[in-house]
């Protein structure tokens, strides 16, 4: 009966494991697919000469920002992408879905909806909370030291 449990536990953990490489994968896929279709936008838009003609002050201003705009969500896709990628190498390494700070499992849930999260809930929103904290702090310091002045 003992050998037969641990059985089921492994297939439960094998058919996990899979499933999370599946969304994991899809998910990389799906970004891969918008960073590409922005970079090709990008590339028609500079190719086309759409906005190479005379700007006012207000329009440059403006295309500035929408290109400020675009780059940083490239910049979030590709970081996500990152975070895609080591997450489906600590899956191969079998320590996906471990808190990197209390080492327990990270809820399914959790891992459903942020398939790449290090932290459980729990300690994610203490660190949250630490962060918050700090930029407090930070704050109360600057404004301590500019009234000094």
């Amino acid at each position: 009966m003992g050998s037969r449990v641990k059985q089921t536990d492994l297939d439960l953990a094998t058919e996990r494991h899979a499933e999370l490489r599946r969304i994991l994968e899809e998910r990389r896929r799906e970004i891969l697919s918008e960073v590409q279709e922005k970079m090709r936008d990008v590339r028609a838009v500079g190719a086309s000469g759409e906005g190479q003609g005379v700007l006012d002050a207000a329009e440059a201003s403006e295309a500035d920002i929408q290109d400020d705009i675009e780059l940083a969500l490239i910049q979030m896709k590709s970081e996500t992408l990152h975070k895609i990628e080591e997450a489906l190498s600590r899956l191969d390494e079998r320590t996906y879905g471990n808190c990197f700070e209390c080492g327990e499992e990270i809820s399914e849930r959790r891992l459903r909806a942020l398939p790449f999260a290090v932290r459980c809930k729990d300690c994610e929103e203490a660190r949250e909370l630490a962060e918050q904290r700090e930029r407090q702090t930070q704050r109360r310091s600057a404004g301590f030291f500019i009234d000094l002045n």
